[in-house]
């Protein structure tokens, strides 16, 4: 093999891995451990909340998957907004992006730290277990973190059917919990659709969001998967039925069996209505899932970091030695360097155990929300420059589509602008844009 080649990824990624890793990036602890502040705040309107932040995710997903299949030999969408955004926006996306997938494993970490808490742990002893197992795992092949990412994924598929499963047969039959019959009638039982107002079914997005940070993680697999073509809009036009079954299937599920008012966020949902039904055993195999699901986000985040480390090094926009590549194609020096900083999340939460998922979910879904809109405006230049020459897989809809998506996440911005506890996360995030931006003016002076 040359020097040219060694610079290459590998396609190592099938059909089945690109699948189930939009899949996985799609169910996180956002449904698992967040969907249980977002009802407290929403109550069953939250199922409204879902169902349209899915729709504007598939519009994103589309844009994005556009962008990607113009050029299927880049490594990532960062590349794409090298090319219709400049350099300056290539070195802002990137390291936000780098920013938006540490921050999301550092809450996911913190959530399996929560979930072994069912297990007298201590809640930082499962985070750093997990970081080096997965970075261990990582640095192998691309081909072996498909695999465990597959496995990952049916897990959680399994664990969300067999909760919607079960929530139907005992709406069929009726069945009594604690004297309240299971129904859909509990949706509007306790309050009303929208128990806690307007304000609190916009509060809620903030949580719905996160839910649904890190689907864009097929963007990154462009470069490693084996039919591009054919496999990425295959995940992509998927999306809306896995939005329609997982997450509004699951939360009808859960508050037509349990009071939305009765919920409460230390603990996952789903683990609180299987041990109303009265099965223990059940509860503990849902700790399991649930704990699967946060080490599913963990891995999809290792990856990620590591190569968008490896993109920002390929365009001169971090050190070079993050741009070399393991004799298994893999870019260990990247993926080294980003594992090793998710170890501050043990510190956090032996420190702080009782806040500290909330305050990262925060800012990891600013942050995510900034890439989404960096992508649409991407896209919006990929379309204005490249007019007659369009591939067969576009954004339906277009330029509607397009602004719709842009609006409902300046709005979400707004939202979060207005709620104290999401304020300084939000400030925090666009302190570190406009630094990111400044950073950028002296490296370019310097080279």
């Amino acid at each position: 093999m040359d020097e040219k080649e060694k610079l290459k990824l590998k396609r190592s990624l099938k059909s089945r891995h690109v699948t189930m890793i939009a899949i996985g990036g799609a169910i996180g602890t956002g449904l698992f451990l967040g969907s249980g502040t977002a009802i407290q705040s929403a109550g069953p309107s939250i199922i409204l909340s879902y169902l349209i932040v899915g729709i504007i995710s598939f519009f994103m997903m589309r844009a994005l998957g556009e962008l990607i299949l113009a050029e299927p030999d880049q490594h990532s969408f960062i590349e794409s907004v090298k090319k219709y955004l400049g350099n300056r926006m290539e070195f802002v996306a990137g390291w936000t992006y780098w920013l938006c997938w540490l921050s999301l494993a550092m809450a996911d970490l913190t959530a399996t730290g929560i979930y072994l808490k069912f297990k007298d742990l201590p809640q930082w002893v499962g985070p750093s277990v997990i970081v080096v197992l997965l970075m261990l795992v990582n640095m192998v092949n691309v081909g072996l973190f498909g695999e465990l990412e597959s496995w990952f994924s049916m897990i959680k598929v399994l664990a969300i059917l067999a909760l919607i499963i079960t929530g139907a047969i005992l709406l069929v039959m009726h069945t009594k919990i604690d004297s309240r019959t299971v129904s859909l009638t509990n949706l509007v039982n306790y309050g009303g659709f929208f128990p806690t107002g307007s304000w609190g079914f916009l509060k809620s997005f903030q949580m719905v969001v996160f839910a649904f940070v890190g689907i864009e993680i097929v963007g990154l697999t462009a470069g490693e998967t084996a039919n591009p073509d054919k496999d990425i809009p295959k995940a992509i036009n998927t999306l809306p039925v896995r939005i329609g079954l997982f997450y509004v299937g699951s939360m009808i599920a859960i508050m037509a069996v349990y009071p939305w008012n009765k919920i409460v966020t230390t603990t996952s949902p789903f683990v609180q209505v299987f041990g109303a039904i009265g099965i223990p055993a059940a509860a503990g195999i849902l700790n399991f899932v649930v704990l699967t699901a946060a080490m599913s986000a963990t891995n999809s985040a290792i990856f990620s970091t590591s190569r968008s480390l490896y993109a920002l090094s390929r365009g001169n926009n971090a050190p070079k030695r993050f741009g070399k590549l393991s004799r298994k194609a893999v870019p260990n020096n990247a993926l080294t360097f980003s594992s090793l900083i998710l170890f501050i999340v043990v510190i956090l939460n032996y420190i702080m155990p009782a806040q500290v998922f909330d305050i990262i979910s925060s800012v990891s879904t600013i942050n995510f929300i900034m890439v989404w809109i960096i992508i649409m405006w991407t896209h919006l230049k990929y379309r204005a420059e490249n007019k007659g020459k369009l591939g067969s897989f576009r954004m339906p809809g277009f330029p509607i589509t397009s602004w719709v998506t842009i609006i409902f996440y300046l709005v979400i911005l707004i939202i979060l602008a207005l709620i104290p506890a999401t304020r300084l996360p939000l400030l925090i995030s666009i302190i570190f844009i406009l630094a990111l931006s400044l950073s950028y003016t002296f490296l370019e002076r310097k080279n």
